[in-house]
């Protein structure tokens, strides 16, 4: 007996959604759903994106599964939604083509490292960290006392570096050289217009117009409407009254302070 979800696929689209912040929930979600995708021989994936980006190893981890699903003879099509932008970007030129609404906000190319200084607000309430460490830079960041030049210099070479990826990737993906990359890629945001100008998109249109390009290449009916897979499971708060404003407000603060610390490719309005 086949099972209904392993049945061969080829004459149809598949549809991933990368809805929020790019983080570990998110890369287990698109990856159980590029094995689908993988299994039942889909000749077309539709990516739909909406997102500020988020951490850099997970961004790199879908990235890399869509570059390998295209390996595999998929065609792969990103659709940018409201935003994508930084991790959102990185994932997006992984597809064959990235079609965006003339008012997407895209771009924020670069990365950022956020730490929380409270050293005088940890004096004042009379809180003082005893530290015991085994090398000089192993508490860097410490939320109780500044920078020194040294370490900013030591993680301005992660960002450094973590930047060179994203460059080179987007160079890669949409067939530009690195140096006209790194001409725009300093953080600033795009509409899709722009991008379109820059190289950073192919087309511009909404989800519909993305689905008819991946069913052209793939040689589809244009027709048959995609098959959503990987679908995140519904929160209590979004199905309240003013659910998605306060979801998406509890996804920032929770994003603030579970990455502190850690090198994003985040956009910060």
């Amino acid at each position: 007996m086949i099972w209904p979800w392993r049945r061969k696929s080829k004459k149809r689209m598949a549809r991933i959604i990368i809805d929020g912040a790019i983080n570990g929930d998110t890369r287990k979600l698109f990856l159980k759903a590029v094995k689908q995708v993988e299994e039942r021989e889909f000749p077309a994936l539709l990516v739909r994106i909406d997102s500020p980006g988020g951490t850099v190893g997970d961004s790199q981890e879908i990235h890399a599964a869509l570059l390998r699903l295209r390996e595999s003879g998929c065609h792969v099509v990103a659709s940018f939604g409201n935003i994508s932008a930084s991790g959102g970007v990185y994932v997006g030129v992984a597809a064959e083509k990235i079609v965006a609404n003339p008012g997407t906000i895209t771009g924020s190319i670069g990365v950022i490292l956020r730490g929380n200084n409270l050293s005088k607000l940890l004096e004042k309430i009379g809180i003082k960290f005893e530290t015991v460490k085994s090398g000089l830079y192993k508490d860097i960041l410490s939320p109780d006392r500044a920078l020194s030049k040294e370490e900013r210099e030591l993680l301005q070479s992660l960002i450094d570096s973590s930047y060179g990826q994203f460059v080179e990737a987007v160079a890669k993906g949409r067939g530009l050289s690195e140096e006209v990359v790194r001409g725009f890629a300093d953080g600033r945001v795009f509409t899709g217009t722009q991008a379109r100008e820059l190289g950073l998109v192919d087309e511009l249109g909404d989800e519909n117009h993305a689905k008819l390009l991946a069913a052209k290449l793939a040689d589809l009916d244009e027709k048959l409407q995609p098959i959503t897979l990987g679908r995140p499971k519904k929160k209590l708060l979004g199905l309240l009254p003013g659910g998605n404003i306060l979801r998406n407000l509890v996804e920032q603060v929770t994003m603030e302070l579970s990455n502190s610390g850690q090198i994003l490719w985040l956009f910060r309005p």
